[in-house]
């Protein structure tokens, strides 16, 4: 991916299609030059974030950023305009004419890696919050673009570079016999990097699609048998009464549905009350539904959807919901269900498996490339383990921290090709 920084990159950040706004974003070091050329008056420098209204044909704003506290590290504009389609194919047309570069597929997020800003995996997490599908798979993205995979690895490298230094230190004056580090301080080190690796080592384990389980929470009101429908799926001894509210913690079991394995969480039923119990049941029910990566909303056969419930299955945020009836001892229409015949179960797991069947996480290529690394980080850092142990030349202990360095050089990103850095930003849409 062979781009000029010195270009001044212009793209649509939001789809093209009518909307309420749209955003065209810029960044270069003629950023605010070519404002002034499409007649968008700006200050030559402005703080660190200032906006300015403008009247043209139809009102806009513009978000100004000047290098270099800005996402790219470069003078950085947001112009935020009506999303009409001809309106913003004419403010583009206007920026290229005046200079502009219509930027490449994910050329702001590589601008602001090269610029420090953000290490690989980080950049790659970008993505990976672009293409979350689910919540799950949102909270993994983020995490991954807080730093809590960068983080420990960055730490790393500064612990592996400061025991070479010393080590490389110790082979500059072997005449002057003058010991940097002891046999057993090397050690100690080299066993610390090597528990610190293998903890990130089973971090990218667990994110691993295969390994995480899709949870399915039973919710709905109180004595709409839930509970009962939790025992019929997982086998399990939940309490079961027809006294109302009998649940009030949540109960969780694992399912298996041939192919894929899920979470089966039942929660209290949603009611009134003014009581500490309740309220708590209320919020351990909810929180439990925010994890959801399906709802089950528990409605008896025999009682009409309530108010509620029909907002519940008419929404279009995640997660899906599925209407289940219960108590259907004499069957029913739609997804009816009875705990006392075994009517509907079957079409019930049929139902679950197909609105749960896992899909591959946007972070699947990060998690792969970061795993490789991993693996041949460790490989090395034994050796050098082993090579202390043995009382091997320090030479030999030099080779292997500098290869367990590449490799994590690698994958943060502090060593990189441009091969690498074109698969990864490749992927991106225009305007990220």
């Amino acid at each position: 991916m062979s781009l000029s920084l010195h270009d001044t990159v212009v793209a649509l950040a939001t789809p093209p299609a009518q909307a309420a706004r749209a955003i065209v974003r810029l960044s270069g070091p003629h950023t605010f030059a070519l404002l002034r050329a499409v007649g968008w008056a700006t200050p030559e420098r402005v703080p660190q974030r200032e906006v300015h209204s403008f009247e043209r044909p139809l009102p806009a704003l513009v978000h100004l950023w000047p290098a270099p506290r800005t996402y790219t590290g470069q003078d950085l504009a947001e112009l935020h305009v009506i999303g009409c389609v001809p309106l913003v194919e004419r403010l583009m047309g206007d920026l290229v004419s005046a200079g502009a570069r219509p930027a490449e597929a994910g050329e702001f997020t590589l601008r602001a890696f090269l610029a420090g800003k953000l290490d690989l995996t980080r950049a790659e997490a970008v993505l990976g919050v672009i293409e979350a599908g689910t919540r799950g798979q949102l909270r993994q993205a983020l995490a991954q673009l807080a730093g809590n995979l960068a983080t420990p690895l960055h730490a790393l490298r500064e612990d592996l570079l400061n025991l070479l230094a010393d080590v490389e230190a110790g082979l500059d004056f072997t005449e002057e016999d003058i010991t940097f580090q002891s046999f057993e301080q090397i050690l100690h080190r080299l066993a610390a990097a090597l528990a610190q690796l293998m903890l990130v080592q089973r971090q990218l384990d667990q994110r691993a699609v295969h390994d995480r389980r899709l949870r399915v929470v039973l919710v709905g009101r109180p004595n709409a048998g839930k509970s009962a429908l939790f025992n019929a799926l997982t086998g399990g001894s939940a309490l079961v009464s027809e006294v109302a509210g009998t649940t009030r913690d949540y109960l969780e079991r694992r399912v298996d549905l041939g192919r894929v394995s899920v979470e089966l969480v039942d929660t209290a039923g949603w009611q009134a009350g003014d009581d500490e119990i309740t309220d708590q049941a209320r919020r351990l029910a909810r929180e439990q539904a925010d994890l959801a990566d399906l709802l089950l909303l528990c409605v008896p056969i025999d009682e009409p959807l309530r108010e509620d419930e029909q907002a519940l299955l008419v929404r279009t945020i995640h997660p899906p919901v599925l209407a289940v009836r219960t108590k259907a001892d004499a069957g029913g229409d739609g997804l009816a269900v009875s705990v006392v015949t075994g009517h509907g179960l079957s079409d019930l797991r049929r139902a679950i498996l197909e609105r749960t069947t896992p899909t591959e996480t946007p972070l699947a290529p990060s998690l792969s490339r970061c795993q490789g690394h991993v693996g041949r980080c460790l490989v090395h850092l034994r050796r050098a383990h082993t090579l202390v142990m043995e009382q091997d030349p320090p030479e030999l202990l030099a080779l292997e921290l500098r290869e367990t360095l590449e490799q994590l050089g690698q994958l943060t990103g502090a060593v990189y090709t441009e091969d690498l850095l074109d698969r990864i930003f490749s992927r991106f849409c225009i305007g990220k």
